[in-house]
């Protein structure tokens, strides 16, 4: 991982503010407490040389009947990267979730999707805004389609330019009374992302930065279409259920999206000084790959002691992905869980030297 410095946030006092702030959340929440939050949990951000609008992880969804199976539920979930987390909440229903990223764009993705929750009332709708496309009528009757129903409506339904116009101004408005502070340049990269969805559509790809979207990644179709082991939909986009249930932790603020590096000095000791100061735990760690470039740097010892001061329960588990050759034979990426305490614990015994011996 290249990391470069970027916008740093000036340092708040966790405590009476945090408190006061989260505790507000529980009601009617003044936005401001919501970008207090998000400034006195964030560090410097870094650079990463992917768009990570879409998630590149066609096997996301592996993990789920594992997830049901040991009980994990509740407490509180922290992820990396874009909207694959809300399928893990969906899953897990915490009571609250932090997408911690290395990358102040992943902030500015997450304030366009909370947006799109505000407006939305149904996944169709969701789908509709998301893409730039018509939003039916008749929303009530679309609750229960299955989700392959509702791509086909998104794949068919009208592109209009002066219709995306409007949209692109309704959704500066909801993100503007979110009440985060950005400059010009965020909102033109937010801007950018939206037109990137609406431009490709169902068709949107996983992308590094200079290279042209590599043809194994899945699109967004094809993650909103994939199916658990189980055989089961679980894209929080194939359940009204489990939708609402991410658009109502939008509506009290308890997805919050924070600038910090996993093995970062500040940002994961926040949250996890927060979450005692609640007397919460984790449930679930969603950390994509990102392991893979901590060992490649270094620097992954760093995490794990930052992992460890996170509160965890005996079930407390990873959510990690491999790709190549750390994949199953034939498969472009693998998800697996491992068990947290196993993790901090294994590590400061001596195993787990290598990224390779997490797949084991």
């Amino acid at each position: 991982m290249i990391v470069r410095p970027a916008r740093l946030f000036r340092p708040f006092a966790i405590g009476a503010l945090l408190l006061w702030a989260w505790s507000a959340s529980i009601g009617t929440q003044p936005s401001a407490s919501f970008a207090a939050q998000i400034e006195s949990l964030s560090e410097r951000g870094g650079y990463f040389d992917t768009d990570n609008l879409i998630s590149n992880e066609r096997s996301y969804l592996e993990v789920i009947p594992e997830l049901k199976k040991r009980g994990v539920q509740g407490g509180a979930y922290v992820g990396v990267g874009p909207d694959q987390n809300f399928s893990y909440i969906g899953a897990v229903r915490p009571d609250v979730a932090f997408i911690i990223d290395v990358r102040r764009d992943n902030l500015l993705l997450h304030l366009l999707f909370k947006s799109l929750f505000t407006l939305a009332r149904t996944r169709v709708e969701y789908i509709a805004l998301l893409f730039g496309r018509a939003v039916p009528a008749n929303l009530d009757t679309w609750r229960g389609a299955p989700i392959e129903r509702i791509v086909a409506h998104a794949e068919s339904a009208a592109l209009d330019a002066k219709g995306v116009a409007a949209l692109r101004a309704r959704v500066d408005d909801a993100i503007a009374k979110i009440g985060v502070p950005m400059t010009s340049e965020d909102r033109t990269t937010i801007d950018r992302f939206h037109r990137r969805f609406i431009g490709a559509g169902m068709d949107l790809r996983f992308q590094s930065i200079g290279r042209p979207p590599q043809l194994h990644y899945p699109t967004y179709r094809d993650l909103l279409l994939e199916r658990t082991p189980a055989g089961d939909a679980g894209s929080f986009l194939a359940s009204e259920d489990a939708f609402l249930f991410v658009k109502d932790l939008q509506r009290r603020d308890l997805v919050i999206p924070v600038v910090g590096d996993l093995s970062g000095p500040s940002a994961m000791l926040a949250v996890g000084k927060l979450l005692a100061a609640r007397n919460q735990r984790v449930s679930a760690f969603y950390t994509s790959n990102v392991e893979f470039y901590l060992f490649n740097d270094g620097r992954f010892p760093e995490f794990v002691t930052n992992l460890g001061r996170l509160p965890r329960a005996s079930n407390s588990v990873i959510i990690r992905s491999f790709f190549q050759r750390y994949a199953w034979p034939g498969s472009v990426s693998a998800s697996r869980l491992q068990n947290m305490g196993e993790l901090v614990e294994g590590f400061a015994k001596g195993k787990f030297k290598y990224y390779g011996e997490l797949m084991q």
